[in-house]
């Protein structure tokens, strides 16, 4: 059986498939020729990330498909209720890129809160002439041990968040609809653990309490911030959002930054990938990446060896 990833899979996926009989294709194929494609090849198993997306036409289109997998924790590029319908197994990977993507927030909180990604753009340009200006600039950084963060979306990702934030000596409130409380586990490199457990609260109080927000929810019809949720935050606060485009109103953010409502901000996801908006890319107070919050070795190979371990449990 033939397995297409078609945003490409990592090498411990593909030994695994291919020890286990499976023949994996690693061509990329445009979005508008995927159809023939699979039918060409007789395509079992579709493998795709954020960039592909599967709706109903290739599902209807494609009798030979088993599986969709994604690579990753969102499904919202996949229909997935319809191929469900239609008798396909419908995979991700929800544990994966856990850590990787909770290792991101705080490489931009820790940028931000010492202007890191600032200072990267212009001491190449004005370090030799405007130091002391510079340093005068970027005097005003603040420690994140004492501060509290605020957790949207308590589920792996979030979790994994706060347990960073918790090593750091943060305090973390969180909001969640779906989750009353959580037993967060601090694991320590010589086995020793201690455990924490967290209660949610209210999105209002979540709001009202952080000193920064970090989004881990799913992309949804609405937005989970716009200027209701900014004017309930304290003033100076900061926000992460490396879950989903479009969860956060990008005129509102440009809006409280301008304000001064919010002082920080850092995305990694936007409304209109892969064509950002110029006035996030510009804007100095917005620590940016190009949604690479799983885009680690570790985070790639354990998507690789889950994928292929549900293919072979279903189709073995």
């Amino acid at each position: 059986m033939k397995v297409l990833a078609n945003d490409g899979i990592a090498t411990t996926g593909v030994a695994a498939l291919q020890d286990a009989g499976f023949e994996v294709i690693l061509t990329k194929v445009a979005q508008e020729q995927l159809i023939d494609y699979i039918n060409e090849n007789e395509v079992a198993v579709l493998l795709v990330r954020s960039a592909t997306k599967v709706r109903k036409d290739i599902i209807d289109g494609c009798p030979t498909l088993k599986i969709i997998g994604r690579g990753g924790v969102g499904m919202d590029n996949i229909d997935v209720a319809y191929a469900k319908d239609k008798g396909i197994h419908v995979i991700n990977t929800p544990a994966a890129s856990s850590h990787s993507v909770a290792e991101l927030v705080f490489a931009h909180l820790f940028g931000m809160v010492r202007f890191l990604h600032d200072s990267n753009r212009n001491m190449p340009l004005e370090g030799d002439s405007k130091f002391k200006d510079l340093k005068k600039a970027y005097a005003k950084g603040i420690e994140l041990r004492g501060k509290t963060l605020g957790v949207f979306g308590f589920g792996r990702i979030g979790q994994a968040t706060a347990k960073i934030a918790l090593g750091v000596g943060m305090k973390v409130v969180a909001y969640d609809p779906f989750i009353d409380a959580a037993n967060v586990e601090l694991e320590f490199f010589d086995g020793q653990t201690i455990d924490f457990h967290i209660t949610t609260i209210s999105k209002e109080e979540v709001l009202r309490q952080c000193d920064f927000l970090t989004l881990h929810v799913p992309a949804q019809e609405d937005y989970v911030i716009s200027k209701t949720e900014f004017d309930l935050m304290k003033d100076g606060a900061g926000i992460i959002n490396a879950a989903r485009g479009g969860v956060i109103d990008e005129v509102a953010l440009v809006d409280a930054l301008k304000s001064g409502k919010i002082s920080k901000a850092a995305l990694d996801v936007f409304e209109n990938e892969p064509t950002p908006e110029i006035q996030l890319l510009m804007n100095p107070d917005i620590s940016l990446t190009p949604h690479i919050g799983a885009a680690t070795g570790e985070a790639q190979d354990r998507i690789g060896s889950e994928l292929a371990d549900q293919i072979i449990e279903i189709l073995k």
